[in-house]
């Protein structure tokens, strides 16, 4: 046997490089060697940045800064099966981190992670990239990124997927897809519901909640609603509803049915199967706020549609409702008075609400929730809304003080809900009365000053039902509610527009609110917006007429014209034509100015026997013509000024004035408010002429009679030719300077001309009950218009005649009556 030789190790190939363990502590040299182009250095580097990066978002953020993201990228496509994987897994957990999640919509990671999303992909890499893509889909530009790229059917199928974390976080990706029209349109042709309805049976309540709430979401589409009923999705969840260990669920499964029950044929199905009556019980029994309070909300959508109020009706949800105000929880009670609100609609709801509900909605008012306060009394008003039993409940549930209240609530809704309710009320006389005696125009003062315009028109119309009142009215007054009210006229909003324009025309029903009105430029608004095709409306035109009405003063001398239903009563003036757009000053401004060379204020006050008897019963001994040398309180500094360079008897005179002045100045201070003084003359004229022109069988003799009076008393009859020797002007102006005042009561007029004759021929006519116009002309020029039937034919009996318009001759020949539009009466009205 031969020797052995021992064999010799060959030495390695020069070119093959040892194996090397590197053990490194540092982030930033495990990140260097995902460069590697070995497939098991690329493995172990992402295991470990994979742990790294989970223990928290700091070494996230120092990946981030080491350009781990960008080579992760790439390596999410690599060839090989575990470096895609350990990949996939770090840039699944890093996406976590919002700047992360910036840099991969910069990379466009979408259409890379979508790719990975086929069956024959590792499950690891379908959690990760569907957890990747769940943290990215909450941003919008990548919805519609992941849309667009055809992502929602991949993620559908996954919803099947065995991995439960795969299931999750599909079902979470595509919750967040379909926030958007585009992709809940989508996934209801995908046939996402079936896979959805499977994972309510899931045994992982993360995935049945991401479930419950991508239904509710999709299911406010009535095609999604059709397509759950068809794969029987309401008995689902009904029995999520009827299961105890569920209640988790409750909640999110209740806003799922709110969405189904909006459509009548679902409505009626679950009726019939059973189905509402358990939604209801449940809801009785329920202690769980939360629950409560969402299915009340589903009853509310449910109660948006007709038919579904008759069939809640049917059920008696009304009793259930008006038990769930009592839940002492504030969201239930907010949604029980929205569902009642929406219930109101249905007039038998109405009536059953009536009876019980208004006492516990009346008691919500004085919450100290201001949400549960307004959801209340919403809901009060829609039940007095043409319903005076209900408006009656409330009173009878004294809810008129809280109600009050509340218009000085803290939210909008509760203001203007409030003032509807008192609106409502106010229908009846009774109870506007009881509601007014709260001073409630006072309070209203400070919602027409809102600056909601839902609140502004609600309380202008609260006005309005209001104005009706004299004492009302005064209060508002008296309150400073004119001026908001006015100022509400300028609104862009039409309703607050028309509204007010509706308060002023009631409001403007005495003549003291009107001249108020006019006053704060109502007059000019109302003008304004009745020259504007857009801004006018019927309520503008009846306020700006209605105010005139009720300031004959202001109609005179803006539009020289009064009507025969014009009646001018005491207090009227004529200042003379004034231009639009300019303010009438009051009579007691103008009895404050000094004497001018202005045209005179004619003035009237006709006061009747029994209110002048007081003045009388001062000094007896003064005659009529020491009443009115000053009929209005004079100052003492004009009266010394007028004495000076007086004679003896002049200065008695100015002496028996001073005695008047202070007769006055009492009068004025027992009624509390300046008041002009009586015009005892023009008194007499009205005495007189009712007992000698009121007798008189026609009214045609009845105006003859009364132009020859008044032509009489203001100088009679004057010939055509010698009308420039008449001398009025002078006349007047005696009258100015001896009462120290531009204003002269018309009985102290003895030679008055054509507006003298025709103011005055139109107060006693008015007085004296037979109509008649008075119309301004130019020149001084003035003339009354009568309307009266001609006699009938001779032999002919019983004939109905029109009446004719003809102007009264009050100053050439006293009571020849001129055919409007004849040469005569264009003569006398024209120079």
């Amino acid at each position: 046997m031969g020797k052995k030789v021992r064999k010799e190790v060959e030495p390695p190939p020069k070119d093959v490089f040892e194996p090397l363990l590197i053990e490194s502590k540092a982030a930033a040299t495990v990140v260097l060697m995902l460069d590697s182009p070995e497939e098991e250095v690329l493995a172990k580097a992402c295991d470990a940045i994979y742990k790294f990066a989970s223990k928290g978002d700091e070494n996230k953020v120092t990946l981030l800064g080491l350009g781990t993201v960008e080579r992760l990228y790439k390596l999410i496509s690599h060839e090989d099966p575990i470096v895609r994987r350990n990949a996939m897994m770090v840039l699944g957990i890093m996406a976590s981190n919002h700047d992360v999640k910036k840099l991969l919509r910069e990379l466009d990671v979408t259409s890379s992670l979508l790719s990975h999303l086929v069956p024959e992909e590792d499950v690891v890499i379908h959690e990760f990239a569907t957890l990747c893509l769940a943290h990215m889909a909450v941003e919008y530009t990548t919805k519609v990124q992941i849309f667009e790229q055809g992502g929602l059917e991949p993620l559908i199928s996954l919803l099947s997927s065995p991995d439960p974390d795969v299931t999750k976080n599909s079902v979470e990706c595509i919750y967040l897809l379909v926030q958007d029209f585009q992709s809940r349109a989508a996934v209801c042709e995908l046939n996402v519901i079936p896979p959805l309805l499977d994972l309510l049976k899931s045994e992982y309540p993360v995935i049945q909640l991401l479930a419950l709430k991508t239904l509710e979401v999709i299911s406010k589409d009535r095609e999604t609603r059709i397509i759950l009923g068809e794969n029987q999705g309401l008995d689902c969840l009904l029995k999520i509803l009827e299961t105890n260990e569920f209640n988790d669920l409750h909640v999110e499964a209740l806003a799922v049915l709110g969405n189904c029950l909006e459509d009548v044929n679902t409505m009626q199905l679950i009726q019939q199967t059973g189905g509402l009556k358990k939604l209801l019980s449940f809801v009785g029994v329920s202690t769980v706020p939360d629950i409560q309070k969402n299915a009340v909300k589903a009853i509310a959508k449910a109660a948006c549609d007709s038919e579904n109020r008759k069939i809640l009706n049917e059920e008696d949800v009304e009793n259930c409702l008006i038990n769930l105000l009592e839940i002492d929880d504030d969201g239930v009670k907010v949604a029980a008075s929205q569902a009642i609100s929406a219930m109101c609609e249905n007039l038998a709801s109405k009536r059953a609400f009536g009876l019980q509900g208004i006492p516990r909605l009346v008691q919500l008012l004085s919450s100290d929730d201001e949400e549960v306060k307004e959801a209340s009394v919403i809901a009060l008003a829609n039940l007095t809304t043409a319903s005076p039993s209900n408006a009656s409940a409330v009173a009878e549930a004294e809810g008129i003080e809280p109600l009050v209240k509340t218009l000085n609530a803290e939210r909008h809704g509760a203001i203007a809900n409030a003032a509807a309710v008192l609106t409502n009320m106010a229908m009846q006389e009774p109870l506007r009365l009881c509601i007014q005696s709260h001073g409630v125009m006072s309070v209203l003062t400070e919602p027409l000053r809102s600056a909601s315009s839902q609140v502004q028109s609600k309380a202008a119309l609260m006005v309005a039902a209001f104005g009706c009142d004299a004492s009302a009215r005064s209060e508002l007054r008296n309150a400073g509610g004119l001026g908001p009210l006015v100022e509400l006229l300028h609104s862009k909003d039409k309703e607050v527009r028309r509204n007010a324009c509706w308060a002023v025309m009631v409001c403007a029903s005495d003549e003291l609110t009107a001249v108020e009105l006019c006053r704060l430029g109502a007059l000019d608004i109302l003008e304004e917006i009745n020259l504007s095709t857009g801004r006018r409306n019927n309520f503008s035109e009846a306020a700006l007429e209605r105010l005139l009405d009720n300031n004959l003063s202001q109609k005179y001398s803006q539009m020289g014209y009064l009507s025969s239903s014009n009646v001018i009563t005491d207090g009227f003036y004529d200042y003379g034509k004034v231009k639009p757009g300019v303010k009438l000053p009051s009579l007691e401004e103008l009895s404050m100015q000094e004497l001018t060379d202005r045209r005179a204020i004619i003035f009237i006050n006709a006061k009747s026997q029994e209110d002048v008897l007081a003045v009388e019963e001062k000094p007896q001994h003064l005659s009529y013509e020491q009443t009115t040398l000053s009929p209005f309180p004079s100052r003492k500094s004009s009266r010394e000024k007028v004495r000076k360079g007086k004679g003896k008897k002049e200065e008695e005179k100015m002496k028996e004035v001073e005695i008047m002045s202070e007769v006055q100045d009492e009068i004025n201070l027992e009624d509390g408010q300046w008041q002009p003084p009586p015009d005892f003359m023009l008194m007499n004229y009205i005495n007189d002429a009712s007992k000698t022109i009121l007798p008189l069988r026609t009214t045609r003799e009845q105006v003859v009679a009364l132009a020859q009076f008044v032509a009489d008393k203001m100088g009679g009859a004057i010939e055509r030719d010698k009308l420039h020797d008449f001398s009025w002007e002078l006349h007047i102006s005696e009258i100015e300077f001896e009462l120290k005042s531009n204003i002269v009561p018309i009985g102290k007029v003895k030679k008055g001309t054509f507006y003298h004759r025709a103011l005055l021929f139109k107060v006693m006519a008015d007085r004296l009950g037979i109509g008649c116009s008075l119309v301004r002309g130019e020149y001084n020029r003035g003339w009354n218009e009568v309307k009266l039937v001609d006699d009938s034919p001779q032999g002919v009996t019983g004939l109905l005649l029109p009446p004719h318009e003809y102007i009264v001759d009050l100053m050439f020949v006293p009571g020849f009556l001129m055919k409007q539009e004849s040469v005569e009466a264009d003569q006398y009205k024209y120079i």
